[in-house]
């Protein structure tokens, strides 16, 4: 009875484990086979799953949108979680409104980057801010629906 309790155990440590080595290999393969704006960065799951979704393309790294904001040039940063589900739900109907609007909204994932929240006071996601002469101009928290979106994009971000 022992005999095959142990072996039982052994055949499931073994199917754990190779259930382990097949996820982690599929992960690296997506990394590699994918555009990778995140550098060499160990990236949590929910970063990888949306690495081949063009909704979130264009991110922007920490430094370059620090650089961004001092130097003063306009910026439309969207905050947002890949975990997050209101994040989930606006970013479909979000993206292609900013490109409707031929807005360069760029994305930065608070998933990967967690010391943002700080940084730009962000205390849930999405959070979409617009920036300009250095200074935060406009923010918009929440899943607002898309009619508050564009009026956010008429008011702070059309010339």
């Amino acid at each position: 009875m022992k005999k095959k309790m142990l072996v039982f155990i052994g055949v499931i440590v073994l199917l754990f484990a190779g259930l382990y080595f097949v996820i982690d290999y599929k992960n690296n393969k997506t990394v590699e086979s994918n555009e990778n704006p995140y550098g060499d960065k160990e990236l949590h799951q929910g970063t990888i799953d949306q690495l081949d979704d063009p909704n979130y393309g264009n991110q922007i790294l920490p430094d370059d949108l620090s650089q961004k904001v001092e130097s003063g040039d306009p910026v439309t940063v969207y905050f947002y979680d890949p975990l997050c589900v209101h994040c989930q739900n606006t970013t479909p109907y979000l993206v292609p409104l900013a490109e409707d609007n031929n807005v360069d909204m760029k994305k930065m994932n608070l998933r990967e980057f967690n010391d943002q929240w700080s940084a730009y006071g962000i205390e849930s996601t999405p959070t979409l801010i617009h920036f300009e002469g250095g200074k935060e101009v406009a923010r918009i928290v929440g899943d607002k629906g898309e009619e508050n979106f564009q009026s956010f994009f008429d008011q702070y971000v059309k010339n």
